[in-house]
Order: structure tokens, then C-alpha cells, then sequence
């Protein structure tokens, strides 16, 4: 089945269709070695956290943005950033 197919039986079935889709993967999972499973289950966190970490950060951006539109002092060491740094001993 090609992807738009796919994605207008979604549309078209709804939520009784992620549902039923759902239901079959898990079936699907459970007859895999237990191996097999654990891998599943461990790319499926990896993927949830990736996507939690880049909400966090872009939820974090977008909050302080007109701050720094707006706020001079909180960039102002910016201006440092193309010159020349020597560590002090």
C-alpha cells in the first residue's frame, strides 16, 4: 500500500483505524523474540525522548525570544564573538 493510500484510509477510518493498526503492531511485536522485542522497545523510548528533548528546547526558544529581540543587555557580550580570546595564567 503506497503512502497516500495509507494516509487517506487514515483520514477516512479515523481514529478506529490508528486503533485497529495499533492493535496490530502490538501483535505483530509480541511474536518477535524476546531480543527482538526489547530492540523495538528500546528504539520506540530513544524516539519518544528525541522527540520530548526538541519540543523542550523549541518550547524554550520561542518563550525567551522577544526577550532577546528586545533586551539589549542579554546579548550584549555577542559583539565578542568574532574577536580574539587568549587565556589568562
Amino acid at each position: 500500500m503506497t503512502f497516500k493510500k495509507c494516509a487517506d484510509k487514515f483520514v477516512s477510518c479515523g481514529l478506529k483505524y490508528l486503533d485497529m493498526r495499533t492493535n496490530e503492531l502490538i501483535k505483530e511485536i509480541q511474536r518477535l523474540p524476546i531480543q527482538k522485542r526489547m530492540f523495538v522497545i528500546e528504539k520506540t523510548i530513544h524516539s519518544l525522548r528525541k522527540h520530548e528533548d526538541a519540543n523542550e528546547l523549541k518550547k524554550a526558544a520561542d518563550s525567551l525570544y522577544s526577550d532577546y529581540r528586545t533586551d539589549k543587555e542579554l546579548i550584549a557580550f555577542t559583539n565578542l564573538d568574532f574577536e580574539d580570546f587568549y587565556e589568562a595564567r
